[in-house]
């Protein structure tokens, strides 16, 4: 008896298994933040395969993009995880008439914890997350410089397959002139539907960079779909059309989720 009762007491403390989870909940795809957070004591990896961003602007060409860029998370507790991203490998090729130049290397390291305020299975979901990057990407990657925010995603289950999500989002930004911070809005509005493993969707993104030197505004419209190969694994791409002369012409993506 007390043999029984030391191993029901066992299964009991033992993390639930990722086929009692439901379906995976990352964050790909899209430019919003999925309204989730991992449970306790699993791991997640989200992996962009490819991703490759297109402008053509007054004679000057330029393509950026990665590959390799992954998202490591685990769950901590029931209603929190921690999260660790970076580009394995970041490029960015510029042409103009006087020449073309290329950089490349690893991108900046994001740390993240996630917070789910909500209990219950009810059709709002909400999660708060703090953000920090740290700056590890080379010279014409990045910026050099450590910043932060904060995400806000949350979503509404309209039935019949749809739903509806948004991802506020406000960061603090090193200034163009190096020196100070700035505030930069954004956010994405997208709505989805589903059909047994496939999901499609549509998302409208802005950001407002408020730079003291000059705000920069950016806008695109954006498509996608996921394919859930099973509970734990799903497979994703997209693409993002850019609105405006700030934004990029158009980005390409794909990539692969999973949980374990």
């Amino acid at each position: 008896m007390k043999l029984r009762l030391a191993a029901l007491l066992l299964l009991a403390a033992l993390p639930a298994r990722a086929d009692d989870l439901g379906a995976i909940c990352p964050d790909r795809p899209g430019k919003g933040t999925s309204p989730c957070t991992l449970a306790a004591g699993h791991a997640q990896i989200e992996l962009g395969l490819f991703d490759e961003s297109f402008q053509r602007r007054s004679g000057v060409t330029t393509d950026a993009g990665n590959a390799g860029a992954a998202l490591l998370k685990y769950g901590v507790g029931e209603s929190w995880d921690v999260e660790a991203g970076m580009a394995i490998y970041q490029f960015q090729r510029t042409h103009d008439a006087g020449g073309a130049a290329t950089a490349s290397g690893v991108g900046d390291l994001y740390l993240r914890a996630k917070y789910n305020p909500l209990s219950g299975d009810g059709p709002f979901a909400l999660v708060i997350g703090p953000y920090l990057k740290l700056p590890t990407a080379g010279g014409g990657l990045g910026n050099g410089a450590v910043e932060g925010g904060m995400v806000a995603p949350m979503s509404y289950d309209l039935g019949s397959g749809w739903s509806l999500a948004m991802t506020p989002e406000a960061d603090a930004l090193l200034n163009a002139s190096g020196g100070g911070h700035h505030a930069n809005l954004a956010d994405v509005a997208g709505l989805g539907r589903t059909f047994g493993a496939v999901t499609l969707g549509a998302e409208v993104w802005t950001d407002q960079n408020l730079d003291p030197l000059g705000t920069v505004s950016q806008y695109s419209f954006d498509l996608d779909a996921a394919w859930l190969a099973d509970n734990d694994t799903q497979l994703d791409g997209g693409v993002n059309l850019g609105l405006n002369r700030a934004t990029p012409d158009l980005e390409l993506y794909f990539g692969i989720s999973r949980r374990f």
